[in-house]
């Protein structure tokens, strides 16, 4: 009887002492010793086939923490959520983004972390969500972008030169380098003829800068033509103004000569009046009287 006593005493302090061991175990694992975390997601357009739960996260090439969860995003399933488990004090900010790299041997992805400005804020959780890190196109996606963009260009090149070199291309081309050959012949016989004709071309230049002397000339001679006019106006004025003046002295005499005349005529046409009525009244005077001359010095006048 004391003997089952003293196993089951042995036994229970055995079950203890183990529970005890694995509880100290689980706490140690969990909280004893090891580094505090931060959670942050990031959202990824491109496949991450090669990457894995437990991959790393490295900021600038220097382990920070590792991928704790991988799925499809719920709202948008074009895109993969990655939930990072970071080291606590890693510099995250605002302007940090994660990128998917490559290691060069094995082929298998990691995390890559980088920011621009070290100034930039800290990217912390708002309203008790987890921040998010902005992705960028790793490597090999922008290569292969860049490889189906050229590709495309190659296709449209290759499509342009073939409609470029097509029979009916072909024949104009052959046409114009046919009409250009004719015209660089033309040109020839241009140059020639133009070639020939340069002495003329060079008296025709000598003689229209013998014109255009001329011409000065001429310019200068009507220059001083015009300054002689100028002066033969002046002189013009002066002369009508002194004819102007003896212009009106003879018209005053010739009016006064016209009244004198006016006045003999006024006693000539009195004396014609007269006679003409000595006429109406008595015509036989008029041919059959005789007059009686005048009485001379000295001597009286008879009835």
């Amino acid at each position: 009887m004391g003997s089952n006593v003293n196993y089951t005493i042995v036994g229970l302090f055995v079950l203890l002492f183990t529970a005890g061991i694995l509880g100290f175990a689980y706490w140690l694992a969990k909280h004893g010793g090891q580094e505090e975390y931060d959670y942050y997601q990031v959202f990824m357009t491109e496949s991450v086939a090669d990457l894995s739960t437990d991959a790393s996260v490295k900021y600038r090439g220097v382990d920070v923490g590792t991928v704790a969860e991988m799925d499809l995003d719920p709202n948008n399933p074009e895109q993969v959520r990655l939930l990072l488990k970071i080291k606590r004090g890693t510099p995250v900010t605002t302007d940090t983004t994660a990128t998917l790299k490559f290691y060069g041997v094995t082929g298998l992805a990691f995390v890559e972390l980088q920011g621009k400005q070290s100034n930039a804020p800290r990217l912390v959780p708002r309203n008790g969500k987890i921040p998010t890190i902005p992705s960028s196109p790793s490597t090999i996606t922008r290569l292969d972008d860049a490889l189906s963009e050229l590709a495309a260009k190659s296709t449209r090149a290759l499509d342009r030169i073939d409609r470029l070199l097509s029979e009916e291309n072909l024949e104009n081309v052959a046409t114009l380098l046919k009409d250009s050959r004719d015209m660089v012949h033309d040109l020839r016989n241009v140059a020639k003829a133009i070639s020939d004709q340069l002495e003329e071309v060079r008296e025709l230049v000598r003689k229209g800068i013998e014109m255009e002397e001329n011409v000065s000339s001429a310019f200068d001679d009507v220059t001083r033509a015009s300054l002689n006019v100028e002066q033969l106006a002046s002189a013009l004025k002066h002369t009508y103004v002194a004819l102007g003046d003896e212009a009106s002295r003879m018209i005053d005499q010739g009016s006064d000569m016209l009244q004198l005349l006016f006045s003999e005529l006024d006693v000539l046409i009195d004396e014609l009046q007269s006679t003409v009525e000595e006429f109406r009244t008595s015509p036989a005077d008029l041919l059959f009287s005789r007059s009686q001359p005048l009485p001379g010095p000295g001597e009286v006048s008879t009835p």
